[in-house]
């Protein structure tokens, strides 16, 4: 296959794992402030971090009020990284490789381009945003559920996985980075009706609160972020989603180059041996920021790696149905 198609094809399930988690994002803080109140409001700032989009924020915002954010995090057009343009941006990388899409992909990703679009449309304040949230993640899964059910299980199929696997693992890092120490509760809160509340909003962001309950029951700071980290099964826990990308990747292998010498295999196969490894006390111990600041970086060089094996070389040859075709040089889809 085409280089150009593989990497229109990750890029476009990265876009629309994306938006899903943003739309999670919003949707965690939006219960954690209750909707309006003023005793958590310093929440939304926070939200705009987890994104890592703070500095464009405050370049153009006067500050991180709740209108603010939402209108930053759902429909600013200027914002690569709002549910409107990842979703756009998701739109035009499929149309660039309609011809070989099942035409329920195209049809369903048209159909969520314009809800998110006649969205951003209304004028006023954002009233509800759980709605519209609520709405991204089901559209989110339905696109999944098409490409699970319609595509071949081939390279394409493989590619469209790992984009989202590493976009997934990359927003559950960043979430637990930024809403474990924000929501380490004070001596007093223990216990606490919020406290409960909070953590478990915390899990809801990732639809894994009735998971964590089966598996460890009562809440409790470290057991979540172990769930959340290091679970082996549950499918938005780094580990896991850092699996499935070890799992794509060795589906997949370049002409003349043995799969364990691609730069994107090794990086993969350390990062998911360094997460079979340590536990969730060693993390602790060493620091919960030092050790997300190390699984983005590894993840970060992990998509660079990705790229310079399958999308940026002229002699990238991708195998199909077992018959190698030379590709053409891709043009590449930006972050």
């Amino acid at each position: 296959m085409l280089s150009r198609v593989a990497e229109s094809v990750y890029w476009m399930s990265r876009y629309v794992e994306r938006a899903e988690n943003v739309a999670r994002f919003v949707d965690v803080n939006y219960n954690l402030t209750l909707g309006d109140g003023a005793p958590l409001e310093e929440q939304w700032s926070p939200l705009v971090y987890t994104t890592g989009d703070h500095q464009d924020f405050e370049e153009r915002y006067s500050g991180p009020s709740r209108e603010n954010v939402l209108r930053f995090l759902l429909f600013d057009a200027k914002n690569p990284n709002s549910i409107f343009s990842c979703v756009g941006n998701a739109r035009e990388a499929a149309r660039s490789v309609r011809e070989v899409l099942p035409s329920g992909i195209w049809e369903h990703l048209n159909r969520f381009y314009l809800l998110v679009k006649n969205a951003s449309n209304k004028d006023g304040p954002i009233a509800e945003p759980y709605d519209f949230c609520d709405s991204v993640r089901m559209a989110s899964n339905l696109m999944i559920g098409i490409q699970e059910s319609s595509m071949l299980h081939d390279e394409a199929w493989s590619f469209v996985r790992a984009g989202r696997f590493i976009e997934r693992a990359d927003k559950a890092s960043r979430i637990v980075d930024v809403q474990y120490f924000l929501l380490l509760p004070k001596v007093g809160d223990v216990g606490s009706t919020i406290d409960v509340i909070r953590w478990s909003s915390l899990l809801k962001s990732a639809d894994a609160l009735n998971m964590y309950r089966q598996t460890h029951g009562r809440l409790a700071p470290e057991k979540v972020a172990q769930f959340l980290i290091l679970d082996p099964i549950f499918p938005r826990s780094i580990r896991f989603c850092v699996a499935q990308v070890a799992d794509c990747l060795q589906r997949m292998e370049q002409a003349g180059q043995a799969i364990e010498d691609l730069p994107s295999v090794r990086a993969v196969t350390q990062l998911q041996a360094r997460l079979d490894e340590i536990t969730i006390e060693q993390i602790i111990d060493q620091g919960m920021h030092a050790f997300i600041d190390h699984v983005q970086g590894a993840l970060n060089q992990l998509g660079i790696s990705i790229h310079s094996d399958y999308f940026s070389k002229q002699t990238t040859r991708l195998r199909v149905h077992g018959q190698s075709q030379k590709s053409q040089p891709a043009s590449q889809v930006q972050a």
